[in-house]
């Protein structure tokens, strides 16, 4: 990205992320992280419904459908919804370190329009961690995962414990996904956004 800002690039004695041994394996789809999520969620008639996979190391793929419910312009993708798409893909890397993080700061840049009806294909990793913060970048293509670049982004997200959610979040929202008996499930609840 040209003109990244000095918060995404990480300081000399930055580490590499290390994979969690309980991670999802390669290729394996990671599913909602919660159902009533925007970005990849089932329960939100016009969300995204991205679907994201692990990828080897610290990296994801994922791709969702531009539909009408997405547009901005006439016949084109909103920037706001490729961004938050861009910041879902993001985001589900965390789950490859097993951390609870938030989204700190998002860089986003535009390359190309998007259409109606096409399919996003996005690849993301996790470039570095240092302490709490882990710095990302993800690419998102057009007409296949080698099609020309659409959009890019670099990200840092802030590790938090799941107290930043509890005392944030709306307590009923919370109460629910607290009381699910699927552990995987509660804990993927809290994994991603501010």
């Amino acid at each position: 990205m040209s003109g990244t800002s000095a918060a995404l690039k990480p300081p000399a004695d930055a580490v590499k992320p290390v994979r969690h041994p309980d991670a999802p394996a390669p290729g394996e789809l990671l599913g909602a992280h919660y159902e009533h999520c925007f970005g990849c969620g089932g329960g939100q008639q016009h969300g995204l419904h991205l679907q994201a996979r692990a990828g080897d190391g610290a990296s994801v793929t994922a791709e969702f459908t531009v539909k009408a419910a997405h547009q901005g312009a006439p016949g084109l993708a909103h920037g706001g919804i490729l961004t938050t798409a861009l910041d879902e893909t993001l985001g589900s890397l965390n789950w490859l370190l097993r951390v609870i993080a938030v989204t700190g700061r998002l860089e986003t840049d535009f390359v190309r329009p998007v259409p109606v009806d096409t399919v996003l294909h996005l690849d993301a990793e996790i470039t570095a961690v240092h302490g709490r913060k882990i710095y990302s970048r993800a690419v998102g293509r057009i007409g296949g995962p080698d099609g020309p670049v659409a959009v890019r982004a670099e990200a840092l997200f802030i590790e938090v414990e799941v107290d930043h959610f509890i005392k944030n979040g709306r307590p009923a929202e919370i109460r629910a996904a607290m009381a699910d008996p699927d552990q995987v499930r509660r804990a993927r609840a809290f994994e991603v956004n501010p």
